[in-house]
Parts: structure tokens; C-alpha cells; sequence
């Protein structure tokens, strides 16, 4: 059975960066497509990026387009989301989660996803 661990999360200034890793046992990631996702303390969990297996068409949230980049590494079994020019709103519980069902096809909706981790904790602040 897939299990998923995030880590990378921490503290930084507003502008800096953060990698985050997913990194997946008991499965190969080539079958899934990963999603990452992120909830703020009183708000509703909501997508940031996706990628698909092919590694092709990526999906964004419209708040972190051109500022985080997403990726994977199937031969270490992890997708990676690449946070730059962080913001205080960036502040959250970030979440990687998987789906075997869409093969190269990426969406944010939550109820397809699932195999999720347990979070790791981004906090943007001066």
C-alpha cells in the first residue's frame, strides 16, 4: 500500500524558499498522479499543483503560478514542489496526496486523491 511522507517544511522570510519532497513506500510514483495541496488554520484545503505521470501538463494554482515549480524523481520515488518568493499567505499545512485514476491528467479536486500524507508545516513570516 502507497505511503506518502512530506518534508522540507519550515520557517522563512517572506521572499524566501522552501523545497518541499514527497516521498512514497510500498509503490512505485510512476502509477499516480501527485497532487499537492495546502490548508490554512479556518480554511478549507485547497490545491496548489499537480503533476501528472508523464511529467507533461502541470497544473498551478492561479496565487502560486510563477512562483513554485513542481517535479518529479521516479527513480527516488519523490516529487518535489519548489517554493520561491514566499508570502505570509503562503502560510499553511502542505499536503502531497495520490491518485492511480487519471493517468496524465491533473485536477485539484480532493475526493479523488487517495493516499495522502500527513503534512508538514510551511510558516512565512518576519
Amino acid at each position: 500500500q502507497l505511503q506518502l511522507v512530506e518534508s522540507g517544511g519550515g520557517l522563512v522570510q517572506p521572499g524566501g524558499s522552501l523545497r518541499l519532497s514527497c516521498t512514497a513506500s510500498g509503490s512505485t510514483l510512476d502509477y499516480y498522479v501527485i497532487g499537492w495541496f495546502r490548508q490554512a488554520p479556518g480554511k478549507e484545503r485547497e490545491g496548489v499543483s499537480c503533476i501528472p505521470r508523464d511529467s507533461g501538463s502541470t497544473l498551478y494554482a492561479d496565487s502560486v503560478k510563477g512562483r513554485f515549480t513542481i517535479s518529479r524523481d521516479n527513480v527516488k520515488n519523490t516529487v518535489y514542489l519548489q517554493m520561491n518568493s514566499l508570502k505570509p499567505e503562503d502560510t499553511a499545512v502542505y499536503y502531497c496526496a495520490a491518485t492511480p485514476k487519471l493517468f496524465n491528467i491533473c485536477t485539484f479536486r480532493v475526493t479523488v486523491f487517495g493516499s495522502w500524507g500527513q503534512g508538514t508545516q510551511v510558516t512565512v513570516s518576519s
